[in-house]
């Protein structure tokens, strides 16, 4: 299984992701850490060299789960995933989202893969708003050429029906 999970922040991406890998015992990757090396210090951006490399590396696996928010550098995880879900929450839902995931992570009751920050906090408010306005609608037209394996989620009903079972 190939499966690649597409959203914006607060969508739920990593938390289908974690599911999916964990019932079909395959590797999850985030698309965030093919772009960031992650250091104790803070992260550095990895050159798009190094970054296409380790994704390329992640695609040609027999069996993987990939989710992020990137485009077009990801194109090939797109044509070689054997399902494809993109996660298309209402921007009300991502933003209560967003906001809970700040708290919990404050709270330490929740990890990141980032040190949480006000000012991280108040950039995922725009690259929500980012999303919605540019990258869904250009998501949504290359999708057109995978319809036969893609499923779009637009409610929590619709996540719950989505098939992810143990092998």
């Amino acid at each position: 299984m190939r499966m690649y999970i597409i959203g914006s922040v607060g969508s739920g991406k990593t938390t289908l992701a974690k599911k999916a890998a964990l019932a079909y015992r395959i590797p999850r990757f985030e698309t965030d850490n093919f772009v960031w090396e992650r250091k104790p210090g803070g992260d550095a951006r990895n050159s798009e060299e190094k970054r296409n490399k380790l994704f390329q590396e992640a695609v040609e696996l027999p069996e993987w789960v990939i989710e992020g928010v990137h485009i077009g550098w990801t194109d090939k995880g797109l044509e070689k995933a054997d399902r494809i879900v993109f996660l298309d929450f209402p921007p009300r839902t991502r933003t209560w989202r967003i906001i809970k995931r700040y708290i919990k992570q404050t709270l330490m009751l929740e990890k990141a893969n980032y040190r949480q920050t006000l000012r991280i906090f108040f950039k995922m408010f725009g690259w929500n708003r980012y999303f919605e306005e540019t990258m869904k609608p250009e998501f949504l037209e290359k999708l057109q050429h995978y319809q036969a394996k893609t499923t779009i989620v637009k409610t929590q009903a619709e996540l719950q029906a989505l098939k992810v079972e143990n092998k």
